[in-house]
């Protein structure tokens, strides 16, 4: 009897560290106790060991005390629901030291049930009306400021011809800058700012918050009129980012930010890899973009670290699109240059600090930001 499994798998690639002997017991270990959580001899149901049992597809050796295993799972027990997809993936042996998830890969039966991305890159082109150069992006600093004097910001901003302007990911319902009144006002600061210009800047407010409120965040900021929204799917889940792609009632895009997510990828032995958590797990939550620390920036990633990041936000996925990868975090216009060449043009340039210090003039700086951009 099948009980119900039709024989159809998904595929994980696990790096393990240690000897032979050592990586092959951990890759035994992770197919009981990602399904089954038991030793091997309790398991005597033939249904169970045949179709529940991770299963170890192939194993081989990378390099010196380095080996990758790639283990594959019944498409039914992920039961096609993310939380339980990642149950699977890494659930119990994120506990465990020595072993990293590298990558997975559904059969297209299992994408089908994954909406991902609302818009992804082509679309998000499309809203900006940005038909080829890099998308720029910039964040509202520090925090602190008074909701007027935050919304003054993003008019300088879009003035000077930003695509997003952004909250902080710490702008919350702080006392100094409520929710409903910074979005408002710098929902209407960017309204004047393109009348002026003629653009199409957009704001993002951050609606990262308590469970159960993030989603009346969501349609607030809809409803005020921003353009999109800024999420930390590492404190709310990628679930409820997820939640929010998919509802019919929320139609903007969404910008992943990784908060509380850097302890999963800054250890090579332990935890995600930049491609799997920033790239395959942003898109199947259904992120738009990705922001993620660049590298010579005050993090630590490294120039195959974002390179990585990049294959994740592209690498085929069936029906789930691609989004734009998003590099951050201590970036200055000097480097514009460098971060061309590396990423091409279809990538969302995030420069906070470095667009502000160029020089006193905020709208000169920008525009200095996206000629540099246009002429590379």
């Amino acid at each position: 009897m099948s009980f119900g499994f039709g024989g159809e798998r998904f595929v994980a690639t696990y790096r393990l560290a240690g000897d032979e002997a050592k990586a092959y017991a951990q890759a035994q270990d992770i197919c009981l106790e990602q399904t089954v959580e038991l030793p091997d001899a309790l398991v005597t149901q033939q249904h169970i060991r045949e179709h529940v049992l991770g299963r170890i597809e192939n194993f081989a050796r990378v390099d010196d005390q380095v080996y990758h295993a790639r283990i594959s799972y019944a498409v039914e027990i992920a039961a096609n629901e993310i939380t339980q997809l990642l149950n699977v993936l890494f659930g119990n042996i994120s506990l465990k030291p020595g072993i990293r998830l590298e990558k997975f890969e559904l059969p297209a039966s299992m994408l089908e049930k994954f909406r991902g991305p609302r818009f992804g890159k082509t679309r998000l082109r499309e809203i900006f009306k940005v038909p080829e150069r890099p998308l720029l992006c910039t964040a509202l600093k520090p925090l602190g400021l008074l909701a007027r004097d935050i919304a003054e910001l993003a008019y300088q901003f879009a003035l000077g011809g930003v695509d997003i302007i952004k909250d902080d990911h710490g702008l919350a319902e702080q006392h100094t800058a409520e929710f409903n009144e910074r979005v408002e006002r710098c929902v209407q600061a960017v309204a004047r700012a393109n009348q002026a210009t003629g653009g199409n800047s957009m704001y993002a407010p951050n609606i990262t918050a308590p469970s159960g409120y993030e989603y009346g965040s969501a349609l607030e900021a809809k409803r005020l009129g921003a353009g999109a929204v800024l999420l930390c799917p590492g404190i709310v889940g990628l679930s409820v980012m997820q939640m929010l792609a998919n509802d019919a009632d929320f139609d903007l895009p969404i910008l992943a930010h990784p908060a509380f997510q850097g302890s999963f990828v800054t250890a090579r032995e332990n935890g995600i890899s930049h491609f799997c958590l920033f790239g395959q797990l942003n898109r199947l939550a259904g992120a738009d973009a990705a922001i993620f620390p660049n590298f010579g920036g005050r993090f630590s990633f490294s120039q195959d670290d974002c390179r990585a990041i990049v294959e994740g936000c592209n690498i085929e996925m069936g029906n789930v699109a691609p989004i734009f990868p998003t590099p951050a975090g201590g970036m200055s216009l000097e480097r514009v240059p460098e971060m061309r060449a590396m990423y091409g043009r279809d990538v969302i340039f995030l420069i906070g600090a470095g667009l502000r210090s160029h020089s006193p003039d905020l709208v000169a700086n920008c525009r200095y930001f996206r000629e540099m951009v246009e002429n590379v």
